[in-house]
Formats: structure tokens, sequence, C-alpha cells
């Protein structure tokens, strides 16, 4: 029963994908307006001197300001999770030798699990925001962006907790990675649905 249903919500999603994108397609068609060009930043624009060295400089700026801020994250529960484990364990009479060894693999696990909390939550908010940036390289419009990063962080969130409940790690890795591509896709076609109603809309007021 509960393999019908995920079979039915999978092709529930592929068809509703599928009918979106159509739409997008015929939105763009209407208005005349060319496939984004956003998704195609590589590295080698990274040089180009111009607008690319920026947004390369200001990625990495991104990603140094959200590695401090994960870095911090840890050590303070490192900190938090040794001095509660020493405490308890002079509590509890242990010699200082042990207590401190105690102590040290408790830092260990809260630091590790802090690392890997943060990971999930600042991966995804610089992945948005590095599709913003792309739209912003290619001249392209905000709200584009904007529609765009949303459906990334909507994607990379729910997808990479749906395939860790089912796999693991390895699923959230790789449902993180899909659920980001798929998502930017959706924010994409969206952007060209929104602006196929504007056309339309404006083309009601002229007549």
């Amino acid at each position: 029963m509960a393999f019908q249903r995920r079979r039915f919500q999978f092709l529930a999603f592929i068809a509703g994908y599928m009918f979106l994108s159509y739409i997008a397609r015929s939105c763009r068609n209407m208005v005349g307006m060319t496939p984004s060009q956003t998704g195609k930043f590589s590295i080698f624009d990274c040089f180009d001197g111009g607008s690319g060295t920026i947004v390369c400089g200001v990625k990495e700026s991104i990603k140094l300001y959200t590695n401090n801020i994960r870095t911090m994250h840890v050590e303070v529960a490192r900190n938090k999770a040794i001095e509660s484990s020493l405490a308890d364990a002079l509590t509890q009479g242990i010699e200082s030798k042990a207590a401190a060894k105690q102590a040290k693999k408790a830092g260990d696990k809260a630091a590790k699990l802090a690392n890997k909390n943060a990971n999930r939550i600042l991966g995804p908010i610089v992945s948005s925001g590095w599709d913003l940036f792309e739209v912003v390289y290619y001249e392209g419009y905000v709200t584009e962006g904007v529609l765009r990063g949303a459906g990334t962080l909507f994607g990379t969130y729910v997808v990479g907790f749906l395939g860790e409940e089912r796999f693991g790690k390895l699923g959230y890795l790789v449902g993180s990675t899909l659920g980001s591509w798929i998502g930017g896709k959706i924010g994409l076609m969206a952007y060209d649905v929104a602006n196929g109603m504007h056309f339309l809309l404006r083309m009601g007021r002229m007549q």
C-alpha cells in the first residue's frame, strides 16, 4: 500500500513537472522570450576581468563568511559539550584524567553533529544565493533570480530530507543535489509562467 502511494506521488510529480514545463515553454513562446541563460556559468567566467570576476569574488566572500559562522557554531557546541561532560564526571567522582578523556569524546561527537547540521542549513542557502548571482551575471531580471533561488532552496531542503529519511547520508547528498537542480528548473518555469500571465493581462488592458 505504501509503495503504491509513493509510486502514485512520484508519477503525479512527474506529470505536474511536465505540465508546468509545457505551460512555461508556451508562455515563453507567446511573450517571445529566449530561454534563460542562467545555469551556464563556469569557472572560466571568473577570469573575464569584468562582472564574472566580481560575481566569483562575491561568491567566495559569502562562502568564507558562512564557513566562519559554521566554525563558530561548531566550537560553541564542542565547548558546551565538554563543560557539561566534565561537570557530570566530577559530580560522579571520576578521576580528572578519565573525565578529560570522556569530555573530549563528548566534545568531538557534539562538534560532528553541529557541523553536519550547519552544512545542511548553510549549503542550500549558499546554493540559492549563487543562483541569484548567476542571473545577475547574465543580466537577467531580479525576479528571475529570486524565483530560481527560492526553487533551489526549497528543492534542496525537501528532496534532501526525503532522501536522508529513506537512504541516510548518501540519500541526503544525492537528494539535495537533485532537489537543487529540479527546484531551480521549477523556479525558472514559474518565472516564465508569471511573465506569460503579465503579458496576457497587459494585452487585456490594451484591448
